[in-house]
């Protein structure tokens, strides 16, 4: 029988690619690890890693076990904190995942509202763009997902639960004040993420033309330096501005141009209790001012 022990131990091993980074994480011993490891083989009766050099790899079985094991894992650990958050929100752990903007504007005063409500709560956080965040919650391994999407963005899979918190404008940011995205045609055009440069070419074709995007940066202050130097135009949403704004830029709203800001959840209703009271958070933030 398969126990909970062995799928963290293959978990860890598929995330670092090693038997010391796993033993590490879990604070095992190593040998502790290839036993755990020798022990799910014999109740799989599957090969599950391969000796390369002085290193392992999994095996295509041990890929997919792996992949079954960090869900579980997740799962568990939502269940566990579940049940704390169920004794009154007095103990318990929720996990979230949200990009640059919103984490460093909106989610820090969520943060202390949360602590003060609920101070039994532990809160994780980490930086991560959607697409990456919707996998991490698939896997168990954050219970909310805080995510962008533009009008023309794919549909989530089935069993992802949406709410919606606000829409965040979308502005085109140039070194000289008073233009359009007309008068940028031949202009250098600074992209951002994937999925904000398929918006930044959707929006200049509907102005007639597709922008030369010769500089690409993840990092809102580097593309609004960029900007203020006069190399490129670009487009940063409202959330990022107010994140960081520098000077020698000049911010235009593009009307009827916005990014919808949604929390995901993933599973059944009704969501954890703790990940209810960090959106009620997130929502009350907003509304009090949070967002501008």
């Amino acid at each position: 029988m398969l126990t909970l022990a062995q799928l963290a131990v293959l978990a860890a091993v598929a995330r670092h690619g090693s038997v010391t980074g796993a033993a590490k994480e879990l604070h095992y011993s190593q040998p502790a690890v290839s036993h755990h490891l020798a022990r799910l083989e014999k109740a799989t009766g599957a090969h599950l890693i391969q000796r390369v050099g002085r290193g392992i790899r999994l095996t295509p079985e041990g890929k997919l076990l792996a992949t079954r094991a960090t869900e579980i894992v997740g799962r568990v650990d939502t269940a566990t904190a579940e049940l704390a958050a169920r004794v009154g929100l007095r103990t318990g752990r929720v996990r979230m995942a949200g990009f640059q903007s919103i984490l460093s504007t909106i989610v820090p005063k969520a943060a202390v509202a949360l602590a003060r409500t609920h101070p039994g709560i532990e809160l994780g956080l980490v930086d991560e763009h959607p697409v990456e965040a919707l996998r991490l919650l698939r896997a168990g391994r954050i219970d909310v997902a805080l995510i962008f999407r533009y009008a023309d963005t794919p549909r989530e899979d089935d069993g992802l639960r949406l709410t919606h918190l606000l829409d965040d404008p979308i502005y085109l940011l140039t070194h000289e004040p008073g233009q359009a995205i007309t008068d940028h045609r031949d202009s250098a055009w600074i992209g951002g993420c994937a999925r904000c440069q398929d918006e930044l070419v959707t929006l200049c074709r509907q102005a007639g033309f597709t922008p030369r995007v010769s500089l690409v940066s993840d990092d809102m202050v580097v593309m609004q330096a960029l900007v203020a130097a006069g190399m490129g135009v670009a487009t940063l949403p409202g959330l990022a501005l107010r994140a960081h704004r520098t000077p020698g830029i000049h911010a235009t709203e593009l009307p009827e141009n916005a990014r919808q800001i949604y929390a995901v959840t993933y599973g059944d209703p009704p969501d954890p209790p703790a990940a209810t009271a960090l959106i009620d958070a997130i929502q009350c933030s907003i509304r009090t001012g949070g967002a501008w």
